[in-house]
């Protein structure tokens, strides 16, 4: 495995790794251009009218670069029609040819589009999960073969300077890169700079390159250590960056901001394009919302360099261990905290209800629902009713002392632990801000107890970086204190707030920090808000999982059936199971790979058929379409991971 980056210090200082520039028609990418939002439609390529509506759609809703699919020759020529008819209508926005599996309609679509867009794992090479041994010799005469596969294209495209796009796909890698990589980031970046040297070897070097997944872990580790291998040859190649199969509403918002966020967090990305399971034009206004909050990052409070390495692997994911404190640290999985500090009406026990704590009358008992917040900041609010034995009421510390009876715990602010007289005795919680975690003579750390749990919080612009620190100062200094992350929020709307926090939270997360996370916005949004978003960014960094995951494409011109009606009807059978994942795939090109680590695959596989996967395994082939809902739960039950749903 590599060292840690180079520019290890932009993790915790913002510096964007300066690409060169690729020219898509008049559009430049990377440089010193500013993000670029890109989508893909969804209409079939040879309906022309349907396509060019959509795009325009998309293009007045902010689209730079729109991505049409060429499943075939027939698609790839109609392209020219397509794209006659938008200069005909006065939008000039580059279209992106989207190609899988056909060489010969990515060599036609070169010659009409600004782009093209090739998956390494299936242009020249095939997936079929067989697992194959390959001797030094015969590897390199499997790498000559696609060589005099890809090469044709590449001169097309440097003839008629096309741009490329080499977009790995972390469920679509070939036979070949996963007998020799395995099913890893490694395998993902092995399998791009193939395609990138053969580029090279004809002096073509107008490359885009993405490394996509669906797990947000493994999509931020490979994107890493792609710009970490180009940083060792030389190369400078723009980055497009997604989260592939993000699926739909919030969910799909929280995941695809948390990957693309911890990566232009790092410095990292030129083009963004949110993979939703709704209409393409939806995706832009989400894109455009993360995009805008790093393009400001140039500007923010100075944070020290790292002295020395890199403590921990930025490659790969490791939970960084603190000690047990309770139920926070150790190996538990992180806290939620959530605010109920806002507001002057008496807490009651239905006030608990956003929270995921139920209160029946009649039966004088409660429902503590799978996205329960573990503790509740009540602030200076009093709690005069018994709360379940499971929640943690955390009150400020003058009101803890004037009403130690009814409190469980204080919350001390910064210095005032350390000049308090009275503590409590099972358990306290310190908040500072970073600058006074930082000075060791006013925040001495050694000072803080056993029993205390420390909450940081910055109003640094650049907050995440910032807090990643902190986390490398107390590794260093082998402290083990169990961390909770907070961030303060003023912002217009949830929308805005969704994804802040998922990029804010997310790249902390994803590097193995954090015992904890505490969204606070000051009483702007209700719990109601704050509580199942917290709950949604520890699902979407994989660190603690609350509800069923479903990996779903965002449709094409591919897709066999409604994604996202099916969808729906998935979700609204199965959205109880927790820890249950489900991929949902309009065709075969974004099929079982695609799915990756999914429990069951529902795919398209023909018009009104559907073939239903165990992992990668085919279970059930070309089932009628109303039926298969059906018999995906059948196939559930028959695993022994189907439970029925509470009323």
């Amino acid at each position: 495995m590599p060292s840690p980056f180079q520019y290890c210090n932009s993790l915790v200082s913002y510096s964007r790794f300066h690409t060169r520039e690729v020219k898509a028609g008049t559009l430049g990418i990377g440089g010193r251009n500013p993000f670029r939002i890109q989508s893909m439609t969804t209409t079939d390529t040879m309906n022309t009218m349907a396509t060019v509506e959509q795009s325009i759609r998309m293009i007045e809703a902010g689209c730079e670069l729109v991505r049409i699919t060429a499943p075939s020759i027939n698609e790839a020529e109609n392209l020219a029609e397509i794209k006659k008819e938008l200069r005909k209508r006065g939008y000039d926005t580059p279209l992106v040819a989207d190609i899988h599996f056909t060489p010969n309609a990515a060599e036609t679509a070169a010659r009409i589009v600004e782009k093209v867009r090739i998956n390494p794992g299936n242009y020249a090479d095939k997936k079929k999960f067989e697992a194959i041994e390959y001797s030094e010799d015969t590897y390199r005469a499997e790498l000559e073969r696609i060589r005099e596969r890809f090469t044709p294209l590449v001169k097309i495209c440097k003839e008629y300077g096309t741009a490329m796009r080499i977009g790995t796909n972390h469920g679509s890698l070939s036979d070949r890169i996963m007998s020799r990589y395995g099913d890893s980031p490694l395998g993902m970046v092995e399998s791009a700079l193939e395609f990138v040297a053969i580029c090279e070897e004809n002096n073509y070097f107008d490359i885009v390159l993405s490394m996509k997944a669906s797990n947000t872990r493994v999509m931020v580790q490979a994107y890493r250590l792609l710009v970490h291998r180009m940083m060792e040859a030389g190369r400078n190649y723009p980055l497009h960056l997604g989260v592939t199969e993000a699926g739909e509403g919030e969910d799909g918002r929280i995941k695809s901001a948390a990957g693309i966020g911890t990566l232009l967090e790092d410095g990292l990305g030129d083009t963004i394009r949110v993979s939703l399971t709704e209409d393409p034009e939806f995706e832009i206004p989400v894109a455009k919302v993360i995009a805008a909050k790093y393009s400001s990052y140039r500007k923010h409070n100075p944070i020290p360099e790292i002295n020395g390495k890199l403590p921990y692997n930025p490659f790969e994911y490791d939970r960084k261990h603190s000690r047990e404190v309770f139920n926070t640290g150790g190996g538990h999985p992180p806290v939620v905290l959530t605010d109920f500090s806002s507001g002057k009406e008496q807490l009651t026990e239905a006030s608990l209800s956003p929270a995921g704590y139920h209160y029946s009358v009649p039966l004088d008992k409660w429902n503590i629902t799978e996205q329960a917040c573990d503790y509740l900041y009540a602030g200076s609010r009093i709690i005069d009713f018994e709360t379940p034995g499971t929640l943690g009421i955390i009150y400020d510390y003058k009101t803890w002392k004037a009403n130690k009876k009814s409190g469980r715990y204080p919350l001390f602010n910064g210095k005032e632990y350390f000049e308090a007289k009275e503590k409590s005795e099972d358990l306290n919680f310190v908040i500072a801000d970073i600058s006074l975690v930082r000075d060791p003579e006013s925040f001495p750390l050694k000072k803080l107890k056993e029993n205390v749990i420390l909450v940081i919080t910055t109003e640094n612009r650049h907050g995440m970086a910032e807090q990643r620190r902190i986390f490398i100062e107390l590794q260093q200094q082998k402290c083990r204190i169990p961390v909770i992350i907070r961030r303060d929020y003023n912002l217009p709307d949830e929308e805005c707030l969704r994804l802040y926090a998922s990029s804010d939270f997310g790249g902390l997360l994803l590097d193995g920090f954090g015992d904890g996370i505490w969204i606070s916005t000051r009483g702007k949004f209700s719990p109601s808000v704050t509580n199942p978003l917290g709950f949604g960014i520890l699902q979407a960094t994989r660190t603690r999982i609350s509800k069923t995951e479903y990996i779903s494409c965002p449709s094409c011109g591919r897709t066999l059936f409604d994604l996202q009606e099916t969808t729906a009807k998935i979700r609204k059978r199965t959205d109880h199971l927790k820890g249950v994942k489900i991929g949902i795939m309009g065709c075969i090109v974004n099929g079982p790979g695609e799915m990756a680590d999914a429990d069951y695959g529902y795919v398209g596989v023909g018009p009104g058929k559907i073939s239903l996967y165990r992992g990668k395994e085919v279970m059930k082939r070309a089932i009628p379409a109303e039926q298969a809902v059906d018999e995906l739960i059948r196939l559930i039950k028959e695993d022994g991971n189907w439970v029925e749903k509470e009323a």
